[in-house]
């Protein structure tokens, strides 16, 4: 392995940790469910707490392929498919944001500029 692959080895596996404390802060645990996981009066789906539209619009941003409500919930129940989304959103557009409470709480900002400086 060069030192480039390790690099990119030891980044992903950051990520996904972090993807892992984010899963567990919003809905307590992270991996598969086997049970749905709904949250707020049943406006937010998955370990990572997505709103449907949430899922339909950026997944459109993503891939180019449009969701239904439902498809977007089945989605966001899904850990490795959620997980993927929310990588996307936090590493590639930077929205860490969209998670306020626990982003604050696992120092998500902090988290995501340590994985970029590693590179």
């Amino acid at each position: 392995m060069t030192v480039q692959e390790a690099k990119v080895y030891y980044v992903e596996q950051r990520k996904n940790e972090v993807l892992r404390e984010l899963a567990t802060c919003e809905s307590g645990g992270h991996g598969e469910s086997d049970r749905p996981i709904i949250g707020g009066r049943g406006a937010y789906v998955g370990r990572f707490q997505f709103s449907p539209p949430t899922v339909v619009a950026y997944v459109r941003q993503k891939e180019g392929r449009e969701l239904s409500l439902t498809e977007a919930k089945e989605l966001a129940h899904d850990y490795d498919q959620a997980a993927e989304l929310a990588k996307y959103m936090i590493f590639d557009l930077d929205r860490a944001g969209d998670w306020p409470l626990c982003a604050r709480k696992i120092g998500l900002r902090q988290q995501v500029q340590e994985i970029r400086s590693a590179l």
